[in-house]
């Protein structure tokens, strides 16, 4: 390896990580990198220094100088972000999230229903990850099924392009969508975010609320999405889909390996910030340096996983870090868990025939401002 290297790195396969993270991980599991914009930067490929600053307090989602102090949303760290995750948790409970899973287990079966009448060929995008992860996304927010492509219509360009035009427009169908709400609450996630109320912690405010309503769209929709196609071609391409129909019970065992072999593939943590001196690896990171955790990286660590390439459900599952670890964990972790399973099951089920079209390399990959992933997964039977 050079000894600065340029990001992003070959990869053969998008499924696949980089060949380049083993080399590093083996020589230099925190080494020193050229953003693609050229900025400077830490990468951390092994898995237990990815875990150090995932939880260490001193890496922060904010960098130490140019913080803005308008910022409303859960970029941020220390009592500002805490505050939030305080009251957004109020909203989100296990019960709440527990009770969306027959919905979303009824769409996803619906969806393939749809795709089975149909017959083949057919795209997993565009016939059963998208529309899926915009109906529960719509749930989520209260939104009627019949307007869901002004949702749709706002949040795409906003996710996929990030110009200052598409996120305005975005911000302007969630103020109007809070508007709404609040003169009439419904009995959704959305509407529990504005009633929610705290003698210490306060209310949400309109701008918070806007923000918690593009994070839901982007890690809700998009991501989840992408996740639920690379999934789906990975146990496709490796022949393990029928599993999901063979044993329904190790299902969520299943989804947990999944998540672990596909963490990083569309999308990383965001990059963290050393707000104090630091080591990490034997390494000595400095205030103020920028530092890149490759979840990809770290989840094929041979040290933590054994032949870490092979999808194994028999794998201690609180060991991936697919959700991250430490404050910022994603709050929607147990939702997008559900989701994946309620898509990969519905598939084994309706269709035992299903497999890929294309080779995996002739899958059209697209990278947008927040996610990566696959444009189109033309399937058959």
């Amino acid at each position: 390896m050079p000894d600065t290297s340029v990001l992003p790195f070959d990869r053969p396969r998008p499924i696949d990580p980089p060949p380049a993270y083993a080399e590093l991980r083996r020589t230099a599991p925190v080494t020193r990198v050229l953003t693609p914009e050229g900025a400077p930067a830490w990468l951390v490929t092994s898995y237990d220094a990815a875990v150090r600053v995932l939880t260490d307090a001193r890496f922060g989602v904010t960098p130490p100088t140019g913080r803005d102090p308008g910022n409303e949303t859960l970029f941020q760290d220390g009592e500002p972000h805490a505050r939030l995750r305080r009251l957004v948790a109020k909203a989100f409970t296990p019960r709440r999230i527990a009770a969306l899973r027959p919905g979303v287990e009824a769409a996803a079966a619906e969806r393939v229903a749809a795709m089975a009448a149909a017959g083949p060929p057919a795209d997993l995008m565009a016939d059963l990850a998208a529309p899926l992860s915009l109906a529960v996304i719509g749930d989520l927010l209260g939104v009627p099924a019949a307007a869901r492509d002004r949702l749709r219509g706002a949040a795409e360009p906003a996710l996929t392009e990030g110009t200052p035009q598409a996120w305005g427009a975005f911000i302007g169908y969630a103020g109007e969508l809070i508007a709404a709400k609040r003169a009439e609450l419904g009995d959704d996630p959305l509407s529990a975010l504005i009633a929610v109320h705290d003698a210490d912690d306060g209310r949400l405010t309109d701008g918070e609320l806007s923000a918690m309503a593009m994070t839901l769209a982007g890690s809700g929709y998009l991501s989840t999405a992408n996740t639920i196609c690379t999934g789906a071609i990975l146990l496709l391409d490796s022949g393990r889909l029928a599993e999901y129909a063979a044993a329904p019970e190790r299902a969520a065992a299943v989804t947990e390996e999944l998540l672990r072999r596909l963490a990083g593939t569309t999308g990383e943590v965001m990059p963290r910030w050393a707000a104090a001196d630091a080591e990490v690896g034997g390494v000595r990171i400095a205030a103020g340096d920028m530092v890149l955790v490759r979840l990809e990286a770290a989840h094929h660590d041979p040290d933590r996983f054994g032949d870490p390439a092979r999808l194994d459900p028999d794998r201690a599952p609180a060991d991936h870090i697919a959700f991250g670890r430490g404050p910022h964990h994603c709050l929607g972790a147990a939702l997008a868990r559900t989701e994946v399973t309620a898509a990969l099951r519905a598939l084994a089920a309706g269709l035992p025939g299903l497999r890929l079209a294309v080779p995996v390399t002739g899958i059209p990959w697209v990278s947008g401002f927040i996610d990566s992933g696959p444009s189109r997964v033309p399937v058959a039977w």
